[in-house]
């Protein structure tokens, strides 16, 4: 009895295990289909997949969408503008307790009870009065901006200590977010800087305008020697100059994003602000100097995108800008993912930034995508040859498993005519001789040499644990032999129907089936379009029609598979044919005649060649994708002199045809 373990999910337990199997099967239409197993595994990584047991492993694509879906939900949570409302109401604030200190200041002036002349008392009043009068008039008049406001305060007295103190720290605070973009994480040293710290600030982005200058005139500047003099003004600084200026313009493009992305209103507002007297002359025009140097030596217009916020939820200036970061960064990790689409290859995407932006859950799939090919590798389904992948002769078995088994599957749901199906009684004996088990095999363990590999794989240990790849059974010894070409139309008509697919998926699933089930019987695959060619089953899975080749040269067809046939020593022979046209090709003198619609001399040389393999005892059979009546009757001829069979059938049924076919033929000739 088999018994599971539940636990609560503690974020350590792995959702995803990659079963090379599986990863296989998964390949298998691509690769049949368009021929390609560097495309078959770029389609795999791009789409993803999901497991038997219902686990799916996220694409290119499901990152893609979910990368846009969370930039999607940071636009529509917050309203940009409001990162204003919050330096509006500081300074509001700030100008009501100034108001109130003016209050007061004329209350306790009112109140003083001084030893002076009664007349020099009411003059003080009435100056303090006016004064406050005046100063009262002057908040009143305050403009509506933001960045009006501050500039006039700037300018003002105020009367009240704490909100004098609170004005000079809204007034660092902007500093610091004007200088953030250039000395990034230096908020605490922005912050109430005396006479020779801003001097000592002014040093630093001369310095790094000439060091800037000396890379752009293709000189050495000494980087190491600025970050010795000046390191305190960048903590945590990229090792190179060039990641260093890389950085400095991001910051850069942040602010400007911030900047684009505001309303018109909400950005003049601002942009009154950043042109007041928070920095004086010489450090604004080192800073555009600054600014024009990174421009020259790494452009950032693509940094600087202008996002469409929707949202009501109130931000803050410092969460802003660290919003403007995350997008940055989803900016970026989209195009990686394109690229990464573009078959550019996954060692481009950076995983620390995907976990950062969508969670751990996303550095564990894409971490899983770059372990495809290894695992593929490893299990022997893969391998390297000249700095390119291709399959091996494993993999090559594993695809022609998989379509016997979609073939057989389709007809255990589906059983049509009079195809008998049952693998019973195929007339085999049992040898000595044993195999790795393979579905389709009769089920004939060979009980020590299982065991013998479960002990061998697993230990000795007990109990023995068998799993399906320990399975070995007896080796059938086959009373039928036969040697069998199958033709494989490769006219650019198999292509657009998609018949060529379904045609090359029976050809892997026949060879299967024959090495392992009939392992004495021969199988040639032979590819025509305007010549005929024999395409060896390590190159089926990627062999593809010929888009550029006119002609179906049935002729030349029929006469290589005779002279491979006549190789063979065996009393059946047979030829199928796939196919859904008729010859419009022949060969004289070893060159291709092509006409259409067909000559007569094409007709003419094709069946003859019919009469010969008939002569050698070779049957053709004939499946014939299209019931166009003159191709009806060209096969009607063909049947007619060979006395073999005509099947008229579709690319999806094809399958069942050929192999139930195959079967029962192997019943009904037994060698003497």
């Amino acid at each position: 009895m088999i018994s599971y373990r539940y636990s609560r999910w503690d974020g350590t337990q792995e959702p995803f295990q990659l079963v090379p199997e599986e990863l296989m099967d998964e390949l298998s239409k691509d690769i049949l289909t368009y021929g390609n197993l560097q495309s078959a595994l770029q389609r795999l990584v791009e789409r993803g997949m999901k497991t038997r047991q219902g686990m799916r492993l996220a694409g290119l694509r499901d990152l893609m969408k979910r990368l846009q879906e969370e930039r999607k939900r940071q636009l529509g949570r917050y309203d940009l503008d409001s990162m204003v409302d919050e330096l509006k109401e500081k300074l509001d604030r700030i100008v009501e307790k100034e108001r109130k200190g003016l209050e007061r200041r004329l209350e306790e002036g009112s109140g003083q009870d001084k030893p002076q002349a009664v007349d020099d008392q009411e003059s003080l009043q009435k100056l303090l009065q006016e004064m406050v009068g005046r100063k009262q008039q002057f908040l009143d008049s305050l403009p509506e901006s933001l960045g009006g406001a501050i500039k006039e305060l700037m300018d003002y007295e105020f009367m009240d200590e704490e909100a004098r103190k609170e004005f000079q720290e809204l007034l660092d605070s902007l500093r610091q977010r004007m200088l953030d973009p250039y000395v990034r994480d230096m908020q605490d040293r922005l912050r109430g800087m005396s006479p020779e710290e801003m001097a000592a600030l002014k040093d630093m982005i001369s310095s790094l305008n000439r060091m800037l200058e000396q890379q752009r005139m293709g000189m050495q500047p000494d980087y190491q020697g600025f970050m010795q003099e000046f390191g305190q003004f960048f903590p945590g600084a990229p090792d190179n100059l060039e990641d260093f200026i890389e950085q400095l313009q991001r910051q850069i493009a942040q602010m400007q994003s911030l900047m684009q992305s505001l309303s018109p209103e909400t950005r003049q507002s601002l942009e009154e602000l950043l042109e007041s007297q928070l920095l004086d002359d010489e450090l604004k025009m080192a800073m555009a100097e600054l600014a024009s140097n990174l421009e020259g030596l790494f452009p950032a217009e693509e940094l600087r995108n202008l996002y469409p916020f929707e949202g009501e939820e109130q931000i803050s200036w410092d969460e802003a800008m660290k919003l403007m970061e995350k997008l940055q960064t989803m900016d970026d990790l989209e195009e990686q993912l394109q690229k990464a689409q573009a078959s550019r290859g996954l060692e481009g995407i950076d995983a620390e930034k995907l976990q950062e932006v969508l969670g751990d859950e996303a550095l564990r799939e894409i971490e899983a995508l770059k372990e495809l090919t290894r695992e593929l590798e490893e299990a022997g389904y893969i391998r390297r040859r000249d700095g390119r992948f291709e399959l091996s002769p494993k993999g090559l078995r594993r695809i022609g498993q998989k379509a016997l088994r979609d073939i057989f599957q389709h007809l255990k749901k589906d059983r049509h005519g009079s195809h008998d199906i049952r693998l019973r009684g195929v007339g085999v004996e049992n040898t000595d001789e044993t195999k790795e088990y393979e579905f389709g095999d009769p089920f004939t363990i060979h009980l020590p040499r299982t065991v013998l590999n479960a002990v061998e794989r697993g230990g000795a240990r007990v109990p023995v644990k068998l799993k399906p790849e320990d399975l070995e059974v007896y080796r059938p010894e086959h009373l039928t032999r036969s040697a069998t070409v199958l033709l494989l139309d490769q006219s650019r008509s198999m292509d657009i129907s998609g018949a060529f697919f379904a045609a090359k998926k029976v050809a892997l699933a026949l060879h299967h089936l024959i090495s392992s089930q009939f392992p004495k019987d021969d199988l040639y695959v032979v590819g025509f379009s305007t010549y005929a060619q024999e395409i060896k089953t390590r190159d089926l899975a990627e062999v593809g029609c010929n888009q550029r080749a006119p002609g179906t040269n049935m002729h030349h067809a029929l006469m290589l598979s005779r002279q491979l046939l006549a190789k063979r020593k065996c009393d059946n022979k047979q030829v199928i044919m796939v196919t859904d046209g008729e010859p419009t090709a022949h060969l004289e003198e070893g060159q291709a005649f092509f006409w259409y619609p067909p000559s007569i001399e094409t007709i003419r040389a094709t069946l003859q060649e019919v009469k010969r393999c008939t002569r050698d005892g070779i049957i053709i059979n004939v499946f014939m994708l299209d019931t166009t009546y003159y191709l009806m009757d060209f096969v009607n001829q063909v049947t007619k002199i060979n006395k073999g069979r005509a099947f008229y059938t579709t690319p999806e049924r094809l399958g069942e045809y050929i192999l139930v076919d195959y079967i029962s033929s192997k019943r009904k000739r037994v060698v003497p």
